[in-house]
Order: C-alpha cells, then structure tokens, then sequence
C-alpha cells in the first residue's frame, strides 16, 4: 500500500516503482526558475531524498519566475526556501539545502551518493564542471536550459560527453542570454528535466541521451536532434 497522496500516480507508476522513488536520491543544482519547479515536482511524486545546491538570495526580479520566490523572502536563501516550502508540501520527503557555490573543489563531495543529477543553472562553466564529476561518479545528469520563449533537455550518460557538443569551448552564454525569463518556459523545460529523472529512476521509456529537445513555446514547436 502507498500514501494516499500519492495515489494519483498510479497508473502512471506503478506501486511499486512509486515505492521505488522513495528509495531514490536527487541533486538539483540550481534553486531558481529550473530549480524551484525542478524540487517541487521531484517531491510531489515522492522522490525520498532531494538534495537542492544554491548559495544565491532571492532579488525582487525573481518574483516572475521563480516557484519559491515571495515579496517576503527577499535577501533570504533560495536553498532555505524550497526546503521550507517542500516541508509544507510533503514533510516526508528528506530535503537537504546546501547554501554552497558548487565548484570544482567540492562539486565531487556534494554529487556523490546520487543516483541522478539535474542540471537547473545558468552557469555554462559549472555544467562544463558537472559533466565532468558525473562522468567520474558514473551519475546521469539531466540537463535544461531556458531563454525567452525557447528550452532545451537532454540526458547526459557518463561517456556521452553531450556539453561538448551543444557548449564548444568558445561558449560562455547559453540561450538564457539576453532573452529574458518569463514565467510560463521555465515550468515548461523543468517538468520536462523532472519526467526524464524519473524514467531515469524508474528504468523505463525511452531518455533524451545523445538527443537534445528543443523547444519553442511561440511557435509551439517541439524537435529533437541527435547528437
């Protein structure tokens, strides 16, 4: 038998692969527009431990965009607050808020003992650094990224080397550059990160690995591309 919230899985899940996401350990890096949804819905279809990685404060313009954010939380930690918020939401899911800049001295310490990583920055170095240590620990790592109107998600397998490919060397801003942020994009691209990690958790359906989803919202047009 499982909770009675989360019977609305079934269906969807199984009991016990539900059960099995109990059992699980995710890293979100990044608490902000990814982020905050990112955690929110990772806790809601009960993944047990979540470990959420931001040493950023909410400013006044996150108020658009990100879940977590409120008028009142202004200068307060964006770690702190999804673990507030997760614990008025599911208090059974075990959530650890590290308000710490991830980086190449700890960012091996931090990941290891996941069984997935999620990529919720806006940092092309850090996800350079994160594709790295994951390939070492032999961890997936889901990727997203936003930017006005447009997302993109891929699954990167340890070998895949898929940053490579979609952030060459001479890259240093992603698509989020000069676009704005807007409310409805980052909802969109992190559920889409959130549904990959739990195929990833679960070991069933087909994952974005070698493959990058791009999305565009104006044009409603959605199209993967191989890598």
């Amino acid at each position: 038998m499982i909770e009675q919230r989360y019977t609305r899985n079934i269906g969807t899940l199984t009991v016990e692969e539900n059960l099995l996401l109990h059992t699980k350990r995710v890293c979100v890096v990044g608490c902000g527009g990814l982020g905050g949804y990112v955690i929110e819905s990772l806790g809601r279809i009960g993944v047990g431990h979540i470990t959420a990685i931001d040493d950023d404060r909410f400013d006044e313009s996150n108020l658009n965009r990100q879940l977590t954010s409120e008028i009142s939380l202004i200068g307060t930690s964006k770690a702190l607050a999804a673990k507030k918020r997760m614990f008025s939401i599911n208090p059974s899911i075990e959530l650890d808020a590290i308000e710490i800049r991830l980086d190449s001295s700890n960012v091996k310490h931090l990941l290891a003992d996941h069984d997935v990583i999620v990529d919720a920055l806006d940092s092309i170095a850090t996800r350079r650094v994160l594709q790295d240590t994951c390939e070492q620990l032999s961890i997936p790592l889901v990727h997203g990224a936003i930017g006005g109107w447009f997302g993109q998600v891929t699954v990167i397998l340890p070998g895949d080397r898929t940053f490579d490919k979609i952030y060459p060397s001479e890259i240093e801003q992603g698509i989020e550059a000069n676009l704005g942020n807007p409310s409805f994009t980052p909802a969109v691209v992190a559920n889409i990160q959130v549904a990959e990690t739990i195929k990833l958790l679960i070991n069933r359906g087909e994952i974005l690995s070698r493959k990058v989803l791009n999305i565009d919202l104006l044009h409603q047009d959605y199209f993967i591309f191989s890598i």
